[in-house]
């Protein structure tokens, strides 16, 4: 087991021997089967456990063994204990969620702090079937089929060339002690029904059944490879980022058949699962203005796009109030938007400013507080070089905005008169004229 321990490490080029590797030991016949072979291949590591207080003295117990087992082979021991009850209640998690949470945030801390190259998990060949099963009874798309990985950025599985029944033999002909997890016996996790009921039936059909489907994975790896070249490829043809906001042609997916698993990748990072695509890619069909939601993020269907933005403040936060802009403000910084005032008199010598971000008004056309509030349903102003009023909604519509942008548009208004429809036209009636004796510039600032 030795050899294929070591060949394994090299085939799949977890680590250099120069590396000093975090082992992660529970205390379990996993965890220190790993610790022995680390041991025997003659590679530099320490060993982290951690006490999730969840089983009172046996937890207590299992620190113990670790720390013990540490001092045995001279490497360096690092503990911590979670309230895991506490925290996942706080954070409205599964203990189980919770504790995968607070072990790997602190394996990650004692990684970087103590200088190990890579965290080592003591996944096997039965792991990672019992993972593929779990996302297959869940829903998954092909990323949730490999399983477990050998290496993924910093944590790396040096076991998952073995299974548990070799894990075992290892451990009886080396002798090696081990704690018993209590909770493994419980049928309560939906990863113990798997390993409990549904594998023991599957090696009935198939006895070699961890080498058949550890090479099937093996398969859908490289089969994955392919699928996210070709996932890659279109996304830089079909979304493009700008300000915040990714934007999807809807022409471009629609040539793409089948279009779900194209969007299911796409989508998937913004938080939309498999259950909403459907309804997503239905949408492409019909007018503009349907909104879906993630957790996270909004998709919109505009006419030509989908558009997909961080989730904004609920009506009624700060950046959605109205707010008053007195005679002698200067600035003002609401969120995004930043605007500097400045009032002068009139002469030859003033610059008058043609820019959308900036407007040169006629002070005394105005009545103060001015106001700064979103456009509403029914709005209409007077669009500077224009005869006769618009209503907002057309305006917008001739300037082909998307709906975030028609949401993200400020107005400066005057006596309920709109001034200006902030960084797009100023009000024909508060323009400067040649009976002008003072002007009020309105500038738009970006950073």
């Amino acid at each position: 087991m030795l050899i294929a321990f070591t060949s394994y490490i090299k085939k799949e080029k977890l680590f250099a021997k120069t590396d000093t590797i975090l082992l992660t030991v529970s205390g379990g016949i996993d965890s220190v089967v790993m610790s022995e072979l680390f041991h025997q291949a003659g590679l530099k590591f320490g060993i982290a456990h951690c006490n999730f207080q969840l089983r009172g003295k046996e937890s207590d117990g299992d620190e113990n063994f670790v720390e013990a087992l540490a001092e045995k082979y001279n490497v360096k021991f690092h503990s911590v204990a979670f309230d895991t009850s506490t925290f996942a209640k706080k954070n409205k998690l599964s203990i189980q969620v919770a504790a995968r949470q607070l072990r790997y945030e602190w394996f990650e801390e004692i990684r970087m702090q103590f200088d190990y190259s890579f965290i080592a998990t003591a996944h096997h060949q039965n792991d990672a079937i019992e993972t593929v099963l779990i996302n297959i009874v869940r829903g998954t798309g092909i990323a949730g089929l490999h399983g477990i990985l050998p290496k993924q950025n910093k944590i790396i599985r040096p076991l998952l060339f073995t299974n548990k029944e070799q894990i075992e033999l290892f451990a009886k002909k080396n002798k090696l002690k081990f704690r018993e997890d209590s909770s493994n016996d419980s049928d309560k996790y939906v990863r113990n029904k798997i390993r409990h009921t549904i594998i023991p039936v599957l090696k009935e059909i198939n006895p070699n059944l961890e080498n058949s489907f550890t090479e099937s994975i093996q398969n859908l790896r490289a089969v994955e490879l392919i699928y996210k070249n070709e996932i890659d490829n279109k996304r830089k043809i079909i979304i493009r980022e700008e300000n915040g906001i990714s934007t999807f042609s809807i022409s471009e997916l629609k040539k793409l058949a089948p279009i779900e698993p194209y969007l299911f990748e796409f989508l998937h990072p913004f938080g939309f699962n498999s259950s909403t695509i459907q309804e997503i890619t239905d949408s492409l069909k019909s007018i503009s203005g349907k909104q879906f939601f993630s957790a996270t993020h909004r998709l919109i269907k505009d006419r030509d796009f989908l558009l997909v933005e961080s989730r904004k403040p609920e009506v009624g936060s700060r950046e959605t109030k109205k707010t008053l802009v007195k005679e002698k403000e200067t600035k003002l910084n609401l969120g995004e938007l930043k605007l500097t005032f400045k009032a002068q008199a009139k002469s030859p010598n003033t610059q008058l400013h043609s820019h959308n971000s900036i407007a040169t008004i006629d002070f005394d056309k105005l009545k103060f507080p001015l106001e700064i509030r979103k456009w509403e349903k029914g709005d209409i102003f007077y669009p500077l070089g224009m005869k006769g009023k618009k209503k907002l909604s057309d305006f917008f519509i001739d300037k082909k905005l998307s709906i975030p942008e028609k949401e993200n548009t400020w107005l400066l208004v005057s006596d309920n008169k709109i001034v200006w429809v902030i960084g797009l036209r100023m009000d024909e009636r508060f323009k400067i004229t040649d009976k002008t004796k003072k002007i009020y510039s309105i500038q738009q600032v970006f950073s």
